[in-house]
């Protein structure tokens, strides 16, 4: 038999330090893409600015025409376990102009109405943290529903004090 020695075929040694150094340049390329189309507004639009102010020279949007129904205070007393405690509330709607001679003539119903919601609720939910905010969406909403679609625009609270 022979002594043959397979030998393996040498392949060229390959430099590590090549993917290293395109990896780098790929993400500093892809870092400044991300940067020039986040900044210049490319993907989601500039922003606009909040300023509320108009820019020198143009005039102001003109307010809508809208009016304030004052509605009458509403006292209630509301009774737990072992005290009573009392809500002094008053509002005002604020309407559209045209509507305000209607909405007038129906602010007996109105009253009626926010005066049967509050009695109907229970002290507890006076106390909750977010308690105004939802009572008054719940209000404004039965409000709508008494003086018809689009008359009243939002309820606007000028007191509410639980003693």
């Amino acid at each position: 038999m022979s002594d043959a020695v397979a030998e393996a075929p040498e392949t060229p040694v390959k430099s590590k330090k090549l993917p290293l150094i395109l990896g780098l340049v790929l993400a500093i390329a892809g870092a400044g893409g991300g940067f020039y189309v986040s900044s210049s507004g490319l993907l989601f639009g500039k922003e606009e600015s909040h300023d509320t102010h108009p820019p020198a020279g143009e005039p102001a949007e003109p307010l809508p025409e809208i009016a304030f129904v004052e509605i009458e205070p509403i006292m209630i007393s509301l009774s737990g376990n072992t005290y009573v405690r009392h809500l002094r509330f008053r509002s005002q709607l604020e309407v559209n102009s045209a509507y305000r001679e209607d909405v007038e003539l129906v602010l007996p119903r109105i009253v009626d109405v926010l005066n049967s919601y509050l009695r109907a609720l229970d002290v507890t939910e006076f106390e909750a943290p977010q308690a105004l905010t939802k009572l008054r969406g719940q209000m404004l909403r039965r409000v709508q529903v008494v003086a018809g679609q689009g008359r009243v625009r939002d309820l606007l609270v000028m007191e509410f004090v639980l003693n």
